[in-house]
């Protein structure tokens, strides 16, 4: 079993689509591990994007993902970062198959609804930057 890290980033929550979204990824069979609505300090969402700090959209990002509530979802999956990343879609909304989360609920490339660890590694990192293991529902049947 793999864990990939969700955020639903703030236009996914300012559109109120956390329980469209929620339901999707049940739906396509992910176990959710812990779910909660934070909001990010501009240094908290700095720290979390730092590996885009030379980007040339990073300020922009961080501003972005401190500008309202999110929903960082832990997930659990067999193949969890692949099949979440098929399940959200494309970056860029315009670009993205048809009944993914992002073409369903994406504005634009910079307000695209929901965030996907890119590799196991980061879904551990990532999980672990939201959730304490304390936080982590384990699987007890």
């Amino acid at each position: 079993m793999q864990r990939t890290l969700c955020i639903i980033k703030p236009d996914g929550v300012r559109s109120n689509n956390v329980g469209n979204i929620v339901a999707m990824i049940q739906k396509a069979g992910f176990r959710i591990l812990g779910l909660k609505m934070i909001r990010l300090s501009k240094e908290q969402a700095g720290e979390f994007y730092a590996v885009h700090k030379e980007r040339p959209f990073y300020g922009e990002l961080v501003n972005f993902m401190s500008s309202g509530p999110i929903v960082p979802i832990a997930l659990e999956k067999d193949n969890a970062v692949a099949d979440w990343r098929t399940l959200i879609g494309s970056t860029d909304p315009a670009e993205a198959a048809e009944g993914t989360i992002r073409k369903l609920y994406a504005a634009s490339k910079g307000e695209n609804a929901v965030h996907g660890s890119d590799s196991e590694e980061n879904g551990r990192l990532e999980v672990a930057f939201f959730f304490s293991e304390s936080e982590i529902a384990a699987n007890t049947l």
